[in-house]
């Protein structure tokens, strides 16, 4: 009887742990989720294999770097009715995710009005999750989220190389930039 009582409540104890650890909390992909629905948010889910299209000339280096990224989310909060109020409740949203010990700072840049952070998940040299949260308090932010398998940091640095010199077509990307005033047509890279 006693250790039918005992494995009873080991049991218990284990699917309640089990259940705590099923957290209800916050995460950044519950939060992008919300926002597809949200009108007041800018949004574009980009499978890489667009990044692969026809008129894109990158070598095969170049090529192997963009397998290593599956997709591409993007949610932007452009200022665009001037609610300072909202923008800060937003971005103070996405900085206390952001905040999690899951996610590792890779870089930091900018100044008190705009920057950009550059966050990871897995290991410095195999990152399967890469956020990028940019903000303008005067123009809005965006967070990037690049899914993938071991992508390696230098070879991303590689691939935005690539995109700054106009070797991948991102147009479908231009109302991103236009948020924060980055031309992204080829003729200007």
């Amino acid at each position: 009887m006693m250790t039918a009582l005992t494995k009873l409540v080991t049991v218990a104890v284990l699917m309640a742990m089990a259940l705590m650890s099923c957290s209800n909390g916050k995460s950044l992909q519950k939060y992008l989720v919300e926002k597809q629905d949200d009108d007041k948010f800018m949004k574009i889910d980009l499978a890489t294999s667009l990044l692969k299209a026809k008129g894109n000339t990158l070598s095969e280096d170049e090529m192997n770097i963009l397998k290593t990224v599956k997709k591409i989310n993007v949610v932007a909060y452009p200022m665009a009715d001037g609610n300072m109020a909202n923008y800060e409740a937003e971005k103070q949203n996405i900085s206390e995710l952001l905040s999690q010990d899951k996610y590792k700072t890779l870089m930091k840049m900018g100044s008190n009005n705009q920057g950009a952070t550059l966050k990871y998940v897995g290991e410095e040299d195999a990152i399967d999750e890469l956020i990028v949260l940019a903000s303008d308090d005067t123009k809005g932010f965006a967070v990037f989220r690049l899914l993938g398998d071991n992508m390696n940091p230098a070879d991303m640095i590689k691939l935005m190389t690539s995109i700054e010199k106009g070797d991948v077509d991102i147009k479908s990307l231009q109302s991103i930039g236009d948020l924060f005033d980055v031309n992204l047509d080829e003729d200007t890279m």
